[in-house]
């Protein structure tokens, strides 16, 4: 079948195609990088193993690693309350904390860990550029993806003590909504048992206190890295398409675009976006590499994507 996204600013059809590699149930995308193994699209060739030698998004293997993961994981389950969500929000949304351009963001990042990435051991701005050079080859028409990628992550500078030093559990690992029941397929479920919000009837059934079909955009996600990057995103006036921002501000939501929860809160404009948080999902997760990019030979393009859809200096 054909998947259309309208709007003159999203490029060209792109065409959805029923393939499935032997041990994966993922499906492929034609004019997109397919998740299956050792499957090539357009010049994007993912390998299987990450940096430490496992296979992506393992968070089962025994190893210091992912014990230190899962820890931050239990932090995260037991703090990410509907009210924390909440008093985060207001807080970070006065964007108060400094000024300053997108690309001093990007080099400021290689200041920040992720402890909550089983998958990445190279500084963050490789990351970043790794992502967005891999949807650059396979969509060179579309600019405001490539900066997409390059920006998606740059709220995890809220780990930085100029910023409030959170801890990682409130900044980095997956994203989930609260103010409802927490779904079995979010990354070490079992730890939302001491969350309190866990035995509120106001929050623990599914729909909470939202309707279905109420849209993304009206449910309290959890405070991280990705609501920070897409409230400076918005409150500074870009003029990235709305698309956009729906990716920053979901990226880390794989309960949703990987596993298909919690879809009975979106509407109709959420379930369009998701064509291109799926598409890009895949370069966010599997591009990331021991070869490294060239900063200073790909910097002007990226200097001339920060020129046209932001402001010079934004508040943070």
């Amino acid at each position: 079948m054909s998947v259309s996204v309208e709007g003159s600013a999203f490029g060209a059809l792109f065409e959805e195609k029923n393939v499935h590699s032997e041990d994966s149930n993922e499906l492929v995308l034609h004019g997109a990088f397919p998740l299956a193994k050792h499957e090539r699209q357009n010049g994007f060739n993912a390998t299987d193993m990450n940096a430490f030698g496992n296979s992506f998004r393992n968070y089962d293997a025994e190893s210091e690693r992912q014990r230190m993961v899962e820890e931050l994981y239990r932090m995260q389950h037991i703090n990410q309350t509907y009210d924390y969500g909440k008093r985060m929000r207001e807080e970070y949304g006065k964007l108060d904390k400094l000024e300053m351009g997108i690309w001093e963001c990007c080099e400021l990042l290689n200041e920040v860990t992720d402890d909550s990435d089983p998958d990445l051991d190279e500084p963050q701005i490789q990351h970043l550029l790794q992502s967005a050079e891999a949807i650059r080859k396979d969509y060179p028409n579309e600019d405001w993806l490539h900066l997409t990628a390059l920006i998606h992550d740059l709220g995890k500078i809220l780990m930085l003590p100029s910023f409030g030093g959170l801890p990682q559990w409130s900044v980095v690992g997956d994203t989930f909504p609260l103010g409802c029941a927490f779904d079995e397929s979010n990354v070490h479920h079992k730890h939302f048992k001491d969350n309190p919000d866990n035995t509120n009837p106001t929050y623990n059934t599914k729909n909470g206190i939202y309707k279905e079909g109420i849209g993304l955009d009206n449910v309290v996600m959890s405070w991280g890295h990705d609501e920070y990057m897409y409230l400076v995103a918005k409150e500074n006036g870009t003029t990235l398409p709305p698309v956009a921002l729906f990716i920053i501000k979901y990226h880390s939501f794989y309960a949703l675009h990987r596993a298909g929860a919690y879809t009975h809160l979106m509407n109709e404009e959420d379930i369009e976006n998701l064509k291109w948080l799926k598409i890009f999902s895949k370069y966010d997760l599997y591009s990331k590499s021991k070869v490294l990019v060239d900063i200073e030979k790909v910097k002007p393009y990226y200097m001339s994507l920060i020129e046209k859809y932001f402001p010079a200096k934004l508040r943070w």
